[in-house]
């Protein structure tokens, strides 16, 4: 049995781990200069992909709290795992990210081990839901989405690390502008 759901978690870790390599070495000051005006810094940026997976999160466990029951009635069904990346679609409307505004800017800034620590700690708290769960009762309980649809908990997972892996890559661009 083939199981992706230990593949999405290192691939989470493994990116992230990724991007805090590449940003070893920048001064806090760094973190904060905005690109352009109205242009994200890297710590907002870092700190936007926090509030999204950690709005999400929430009702991941609820869903299994409360609906688990169902998936485990469903378990024999068909599900996907992987889904296209919407995010790098032309037709994705980029403009929705206002909805998770980062708490900390350039007037509210934090230490880059703070953002650190609180994804760090978010992700491992996804990575211990996760963890030992039954992908076949995962991969029948579904979330709503108004972007794409109705997704079960294993795309749930998949959404939230294309999403991080898009700003990682803007995170990377800024980061090589300032070495």
């Amino acid at each position: 049995m083939n199981l992706v759901v230990p593949e999405y978690l290192d691939l989470l870790d493994r990116q992230r781990e990724e991007i805090f390599s590449i940003l070893d070495g920048l001064m806090d000051t760094q973190l904060w200069q905005r690109p352009a005006p109205k242009e994200w810094s890297i710590g907002e940026i870092l700190d936007h992909n926090y509030l999204l997976m950690a709005s999400f999160y929430p009702a991941v466990r609820f869903l299994w709290k409360y609906m688990g029951w169902y998936g485990r009635l469903r378990r024999k069904r068909a599900y996907v795992t992987g889904i296209e990346d919407l995010y790098r679609s032309s037709k994705f409307p980029q403009w929705v990210g206002f909805m998770w505004t980062p708490r900390y800017n350039t007037r509210k800034p934090v230490p880059f081990d703070a953002l650190k620590r609180e994804l760090r700690g978010l992700h491992a708290n996804i990575r211990a839901f996760y963890v030992g769960r039954d992908e076949d009762v995962l991969g029948n309980l579904y979330l709503y989405d108004p972007l794409f649809g109705w997704c079960n908990l294993i795309v749930t997972l998949r959404i939230g690390i294309y999403h991080d892996q898009l700003h990682f890559d803007d995170v990377a661009k800024q980061a090589r502008a300032f070495k």
